[in-house]
């Protein structure tokens, strides 16, 4: 089932998520034509406790989205709050999981969702943060991380959930093999796999085919993969103008450059032009609409997204979710572009024979 990950709006409490749903996925499931669009829904930490607290609130927000035909199969519980905020930056990597709060949180989502999980689900699945940014980290925070997936687990009990992690550049798991390295013998992989975001996987400059064989060769299984598109220069010399208009204030824009056969690596795209040599081609995390590309000389990474997609082993969830809508440079209609994404999804995602 592919969905479209909410995290695009900004409610932050339930009456606001109710509202952003019939602004925008409600217009969107009718301009597909579609009787059921599937919706990863992301609930900031407030609005994800005041749900697991209260059963009936569940079975109301379960009827709303009923009645909007509208099907839940995973959460995003990476953003724990205040994804919209002025500035966003390394924020989003807190609370860590070493941190008490983050366990609850997500044993909150797991909650909500065994009450919101579309019926013909096979199994629901929370997308959470790599660990913390990289630094500091510690065996001891090792520790910690392991423990506290150990209470999710338990939590989770013998319902249908699985928790997937997803890699991201400058994080303790910084990529598919940090993430394959920290899980292996660290969690139960019955219940704790891998979120495979494909714009995160094209920044690190990691082959995708590759990436899957080492997946495949591992114990972790792929939960839920986030179809997402990074940006992409071949000469960054020559398209310093192009790319100041992404260098926008909110969210962290990782650059990763491939030259001399090593993968350079800077924080933020502000910071690339004094940090990276220049010399070859770079990828950016700034997460770009699936079905248009942006003018030359910039380009995006569809293709690492289209390989996976066409390698991937059963039929894990896959999300679009390109948050970066209200930051983009002509933006342009958001349901326009929801729904145009989702077509292109469709036409290039999904096996044959395999549910949309």
């Amino acid at each position: 089932m592919i969905s479209y990950c909410t995290n695009v709006h900004p409610a932050e409490d339930v009456e606001g998520i109710v509202a952003q749903l019939d602004r925008y996925a409600l217009p969107v499931r009718e301009r597909l034509g579609a009787d059921r669009l599937g919706v990863g829904l992301w609930l900031s930490a407030p609005v994800a406790r005041g749900l697991a607290d209260d059963a009936r609130a569940r079975k109301d927000f379960r009827a709303e989205l009923d009645a909007r035909g509208l099907s839940v199969y995973t959460l995003n519980a990476f953003p724990y709050g205040g994804f919209h905020d002025e500035v966003v930056k390394h924020a989003v990597y807190r609370p860590e999981w070493t941190n008490s709060d983050r366990v609850a949180y997500t044993i909150d989502c797991v909650n909500v969702l065994s009450d919101l999980l579309a019926e013909d689900a096979t199994y629901g699945s929370i997308s959470t943060l790599p660990l913390a940014w990289r630094e500091p980290w510690t065996e001891h925070d090792d520790r910690r991380a392991a423990e506290a997936f150990g209470q999710v687990v338990r939590a989770i009990g013998d319902r249908p959930i699985k928790v997937a992690v997803e890699p991201e550049p400058g994080c303790v798991l910084d990529t598919v093999a940090d993430a394959l390295g920290w899980l292996s013998g660290r969690v139960d992989p019955e219940y704790v796999g891998l979120c495979l975001d494909t714009c995160h996987l094209a920044v690190s400059f990691a082959d995708p085919a590759e990436t899957l064989k080492a997946i495949a060769a591992s114990d972790v299984d792929i939960v839920k993969v986030q179809a997402s598109a990074a940006l992409h220069v071949e000469k960054p010399a020559e398209a310093r103008e192009a790319l100041a208009a992404f260098a926008e204030p909110r969210y962290l824009h990782q650059v990763r450059e491939f030259s001399g056969g090593v993968v350079h690596k800077a924080d933020d795209l502000p910071e690339a032009w004094a940090e990276l040599p220049g010399e070859g081609p770079w990828r950016v995390h700034f997460h770009l609409p699936l079905h248009q590309a942006p003018a030359a000389p910039l380009s995006t990474t569809t293709d690492v997204l289209r390989t996976v997609a066409a390698g991937l082993p059963g039929e894990p969830h896959i999300e679009v979710e390109t948050y970066t809508w209200s930051v983009l440079p002509d933006a342009g209609d958001l349901v326009g572009g929801i729904a145009a994404e989702l077509e292109w999804a469709q036409a290039n995602l999904v096996k044959e024979g395999a549910s949309a």
